[in-house]
């Protein structure tokens, strides 16, 4: 995995082998920490073509709904036209953030396919 972005709040990857940009959630942020390490999937999914998402959500929060809002109007298209196609969701057992995943995915499905994995080797 190639480091692209770390902070107090998650860490972005490019993961190669499996051309997936992968971020882990680390603890709440919004606005612009939690845009920033979105804006830098979005740079990595430009620069690998057919490069997908995965957002690790195991230590996950809810959204700040002006973020939930964001991500349909903004990070979703932008992952769309710059060539993603599949947006895995990494998940607890108990898939505690179903309700925030289940309402990207409603606003989103148009766009992007949805699936849902417990570790990034179902990729």
């Amino acid at each position: 995995m190639e480091e692209v972005y770390l902070s107090e709040f998650s860490d972005v990857f490019y993961v190669e082998d499996k051309n997936v940009v992968l971020i882990h959630w680390k603890k709440y942020c919004e606005l612009e920490q939690y845009r920033k390490p979105l804006e830098c999937a979005l740079k990595v999914i430009k620069e690998n073509q057919g490069c997908n998402y995965v957002a690790d959500t195991r230590d996950g929060f809810e959204d700040n709904p002006l973020d939930t809002k964001w991500v349909a109007d903004y990070f979703m298209p932008k992952a769309k036209e710059y060539g993603c196609q599949i947006i895995y969701f990494i998940i607890d057992s108990n898939n505690s953030l179903k309700e925030e995943l289940e309402g990207q995915e409603n606003d989103s499905s148009a766009l992007l396919e949805f699936r849902y994995i417990f570790d990034i080797a179902e990729v």
